[in-house]
Order: C-alpha cells, then sequence, then structure tokens
C-alpha cells in the first residue's frame, strides 16, 4: 500500500512540474492592455523600434490594401509614416471592447481613434480591429495576427 501512495505522489509531482505555471486571466488582460496602450505611447512619441516591439516575429496582418502583411513589411512602412516631420500624428488608447484568453492565446476587439494633422488640415478616424496575441517564450504577449479597418479613409494620410 505505502508503495502504491508513493508512486501516485511521485506522479502527481511529476505533473505539476512539467505544467507551466500560468498567470491567471485578470493578469494576462491587464498585461495585454499595458502593451496596447504601451503602442499607442511608443507611436505618439515617434518611437518606431518601440512600435515594432509589440508584434511578434510570425506576424501576419491583414489591412486595407495588404492582404498578407508581415512584420517587416508593417514595420517598415510604420517607421517611414513615423518619420515625416510635417505630419502630426496621435492615437488615443485603444477602446477595447473584449479580452478573450485561452492558455498562452488571446484575442482582442478593440477600436482605434487616429487624428492625423497636416498643416491646417485635420482629419479623425475610428479603426476597428481584432488582435490575436500569443504569449511568447519570454512571457510576453505579443501580436501574432491582427485584422484592421476603417469605414472611412483618414484625408490627411492619403
Amino acid at each position: 500500500m505505502f508503495r502504491w501512495l508513493l508512486t501516485i505522489t511521485a506522479v502527481l509531482a511529476g505533473v505539476v512540474m512539467a505544467t507551466p505555471a500560468r498567470a491567471d486571466a485578470a493578469s494576462d488582460k491587464a498585461a495585454i492592455t499595458e502593451r496596447l496602450r504601451g503602442w499607442a505611447a511608443a507611436f505618439n512619441a515617434r518611437n518606431a523600434t518601440g512600435v515594432c516591439d509589440v508584434f511578434a516575429p510570425d506576424l501576419v496582418s491583414t489591412v486595407p490594401e495588404v492582404l498578407d502583411g508581415n512584420r517587416n513589411t508593417l514595420c517598415t512602412k510604420l517607421a517611414a509614416l513615423l518619420t515625416k516631420p510635417e505630419l502630426t500624428l496621435h492615437y488615443d488608447s485603444p477602446d477595447i471592447r473584449e479580452i478573450i484568453v485561452s492558455g498562452d492565446t488571446a484575442v482582442v476587439r478593440l477600436f482605434w481613434t487616429l487624428t492625423a494633422r497636416r498643416g491646417a488640415e485635420q482629419s479623425v478616424t475610428h479603426e476597428a480591429g481584432m488582435d490575436i496575441f500569443k504569449r511568447q517564450p519570454d512571457g510576453r504577449w505579443s501580436i501574432a495576427r491582427f485584422i484592421s479597418f476603417s469605414t472611412t479613409p483618414n484625408s490627411v494620410l492619403q
């Protein structure tokens, strides 16, 4: 009987040790929210490295006119946009409507408000989006997939 109890205890200890510790859903949601707010702050500060930091290496994105984008293409485009001195760009903090966490994957439904100015011209657009975050090996959440669209184009950026 003692051997049987010892064997079961050893098996259970192995399962517990082999199962990685996970944060609770509330902590994961807070970390994801902070990553999105950090993205807006980096964008507003014209910090291209900070902007790109939220995207996973294997990113696939779908935005108007680019149906199958990747991290390199997106980061290059955003970096070029941020270097234009004649543009004033500002994203509000995201309006996060929903975050669903399941293990190392999370789905975020959100809306962004972008204000763009060039001289006296100003345009405000509202962009709907869906982001799929994956927990990276370092434990941080990064966007692995996203789709974004606006019902009206930003006239300043055209």
